[in-house]
């Protein structure tokens, strides 16, 4: 019977010990993904990025569309509105929507 007492007051301490141990892990695991996440969404400024930036960091956009939006702007000048994107040949609203939490304009 002391047996029994003995490995279930062990037990006990032991989840108490483990549930302790865990929690700060966890915390610091949520803290760590928010960090990545905020840190994944990099900024573009569309009117000042190069070429090979836009190719790298929008998505469904190649050197080729990259290079589209470049002469656009230096014909045209600075774009006024993320919308004014989609007058690029090859940049229609599906690419702009993909894309829009990663452009500014500065």
């Amino acid at each position: 019977m002391m047996t029994v007492k003995l490995f279930s007051t062990s037990m006990v301490a032991a989840w108490l010990l483990l549930s302790l141990l865990i929690t700060p892990v966890q915390a610091m695991a949520q803290t760590s993904a928010n960090e990545m996440g905020i840190a994944a969404i990099e900024q573009i400024d569309l009117n000042s990025a190069d070429a090979e930036t836009l190719a790298r960091s929008l998505s469904g956009v190649g050197l080729s569309k990259a290079q589209a939006i470049v002469r656009y702007r230096e014909q045209y000048g600075p774009f006024a509105s993320l919308e004014e994107l989609t007058e690029v040949k090859g940049i229609g609203p599906a690419i702009l929507e993909r894309n829009r939490d990663r452009l500014v304009l500065r």
